[in-house]
């Protein structure tokens, strides 16, 4: 089955993101409200490794660990311009087909090459190409559907904004509700339609196009969906808690 790689990587991820999260709440006093802390200009906030929106998009330039894309969140969740369809396709693509994704569709095929995930895909350089070739476009499909086509048609931001208020679990909380309510164009707040029918759209999408004939079963997608948010769904959590992460390896630098 394809998804044994993704949830053994799930599960040590998620453990370790446990350790990091912990550590930082620990040292990390809690971060004062933003109209009491001094705003350094965007100079001194690339010089501290933070991130950088970009004023004219509403995104980011923010990495995480400083490798990852991570351009569509933001520090601040006040009133901020909604993206257009054009931005929500741009900033997506930008994510999408950035160089670091490349190393890490490569690995992700490695490892599922040595489990033999996918038997249909064979084995050697043919097997492997096939399966470097199916996690891009598995992870570029659905970042496309989540991202840019769903939020479009119906209008939802696709963009996370970061709490940071509150103690671990109320913060873990709050970031894990985000992949089911979501924030509309309009400021509102709403069920995350694009998260939920996006990520099961991909799933299908790819599953019945490319993949083995073997895994084209209803069973093995919905297996693949569940995957896909849990991912997400963990991914979220980092991205809650990474400014605090960021603290803390700033100041051991």
């Amino acid at each position: 089955m394809r998804t044994f790689v993704t949830r053994s990587f799930l599960s040590f991820a998620l453990a370790n993101l446990l350790l990091l999260t912990l550590a930082a709440q620990e040292t990390t006093p809690p971060s004062a409200p933003a109209s009491q802390q001094p705003q350094p200009d965007d100079k001194t906030k690339d010089a501290q490794g933070k991130k950088t929106p970009d004023k004219n998009e509403g995104t980011s330039n923010d990495r995480l660990f400083y490798a990852l894309p991570n351009f569509l969140t933001l520090e601040t969740g006040g009133k901020v311009p909604p993206l257009t369809t054009g931005q929500k396709f741009k900033v997506v693509t930008r994510s999408s087909f950035d160089y670091v994704q490349i190393p890490w569709y490569a690995f992700l095929a490695g490892v599922s090459q040595a489990q033999d995930s996918e038997p249909g895909y064979g084995q050697g350089a043919e097997g492997y190409g096939k399966r470097f070739g199916s996690a891009f476009a598995d992870g570029t499909i659905e970042n496309f559907m989540t991202g840019a086509i769903l939020p479009s048609l119906l209008r939802q931001d696709p963009r996370f904004f970061q709490s940071s208020q509150g103690g671990f679990w109320h913060r873990a909380g709050y970031a894990v509700s985000r992949i089911v309510v979501t924030r509309t164009d309009s400021g509102h707040q709403q069920f995350n339609f694009s998260e939920v029918f996006g990520s099961a759209a991909s799933a299908a999408i790819s599953t019945y196009s490319y993949h083995p004939s073997a895994d084209r079963t209803l069973s093995n997608t919905a297996s693949v969906w569940g995957t896909q948010v849990g991912y997400d769904t963990m991914t979220i959590v980092v991205k809650e808690f990474w400014p605090d992460i960021r603290r803390k390896l700033s100041k051991k630098k």
